[in-house]
């Protein structure tokens, strides 16, 4: 059941608020900021900016969507989902550009919320969702391949297509550094069977503090965040668009992609929310929630979000059960950001790739994907 409505969750969720539903919200936020710490900085840098940029959206957009959503579990920020589009708006056409075209997204997306579309979104084919997130998972797995093995790409080149980051990489495969090789396996090896000893504790801050401590002792000449990116404790401050921008095409082009993405991977989120918690969402309110969050998100240093569907499941398990656990988490994360950012400078690269993969391996879903086409068989 949807109730298609434009009602935040939160102001039901505020009623008979007791404080062992504060704690229970409390302790998910931790865990999830946790969580959301390593994929936030890993999903920006897909993304095409800093570490800072990441964080800076799942603390703006994370604590707006929670505020105005329609959903009492979701969590939003940066996504695997919308890395690609921002990578290319930026490689393209520069970080004013996109700064504008998501001012324009949001702004769609809060029509659509007016509109009553959130409705139709929820009726999306699976079929549709699970191709469109495997060919995101691909352009991840490719994307991320040149960090994983240290590769260099003489005089800065930035390829943008799959096709061109394939060929650049092999034109380049001399320059592998086995060093990041190396540290990337380590990372991967982390990611993949720390989860069977512990899934309490999340596998990604293990591998990351494992494999920066080793390149650290090492003294290892590998590729870190700091030697890419500025990093800064300093909190988000606000930046005024380029309106001269909204005269170009290409701000209403990427604007439009931007949004429908939000739209589909944030209404989604929704409904694996609904599944697990056993509410129910309002999806136009979630639609506007998303618009008002990605507009905050740009205008306060960060980058377009939306609905994150692991993040919004380990809420779930973890105890969250209003959007005040979302919330929380965005302001955990704040301070983290002022307090211990200094030290995500020396992250290896090869650890944030091996991270970026276990994220696109999880977004293939084999086996929904290979069922379908059994399926397909059977009818013909």
């Amino acid at each position: 059941m949807i109730d298609n409505s434009y009602k935040p969750k939160i102001l039901d969720s505020l009623k008979g608020y007791t404080l062992d539903t504060f704690l229970g919200d409390l302790t998910a936020a931790i865990v999830v900021a946790i969580i959301a710490l390593p994929l936030s900085i890993a999903l920006a840098i897909a993304s095409g900016v800093g570490p800072n940029e990441g964080l800076y959206t799942a603390i703006v957009a994370g604590f707006i969507i929670s505020l105005l959503g329609g959903t009492k579990i979701q969590i939003s920020g940066p996504t695997a989902a919308l890395s690609g589009i921002i990578a290319s708006a930026i490689l393209k056409h520069g970080l004013d550009t996109l700064i504008v075209a998501t001012i324009v997204a949001g702004t769609i997306l809060i029509i659509f919320g007016f509109l009553r579309v959130g409705v139709y979104l929820a009726k999306i084919p699976n079929t549709i969702v699970v191709g469109f997130t495997a060919g995101i998972a691909l352009g991840i797995l490719v994307g991320q391949s040149k960090d994983f093995f240290g590769i260099t790409y003489l005089n800065g080149a930035r390829p943008i297509g799959n096709i061109e980051k394939i060929i650049k990489f092999f034109k380049n495969i001399n320059t592998l550094n086995i060093y990041s090789l190396l540290v990337g396996l380590l990372s991967l090896t982390i990611l993949i069977t720390f989860p069977k000893i512990s899934k309490k504790i999340p596998a990604s801050l293990i591998s990351i503090l494992i494999s920066t401590i080793v390149v650290k002792v090492s003294n290892l000449n590998v590729l870190k965040i700091n030697d890419l990116y500025a990093i800064s404790n300093s909190p988000m401050t606000f930046r005024a668009p380029n309106l001269i921008l909204l005269k170009t095409p290409a701000v209403y082009t990427i604007g439009i992609t931007i949004a429908c993405l939000i739209a589909v991977e944030a209404i989604l989120a929704c409904k694996v929310s609904d599944k697990l918690s056993g509410d129910y969402h309002h999806g136009n309110a979630e639609l506007i929630a998303q618009g008002f969050g990605s507009i905050a998100s740009v205008l306060f240093g960060g980058i377009p979000a939306t609905g994150a569907l692991a993040r919004t499941s380990a809420s779930v398990k973890n105890g969250a059960k209003t959007p005040i656990a979302g919330m929380l988490q965005a302001v955990i994360l704040f301070l983290i950001l002022i307090g211990l950012m200094k030290y995500v400078g020396m992250i290896p690269m090869s650890t944030i790739a091996a991270l970026l993969f276990v994220v696109a391996s999880n977004m293939f879903q084999v086996k929904t994907i290979t069922g379908y086409i059994k399926d397909g068989n059977k009818k013909t």
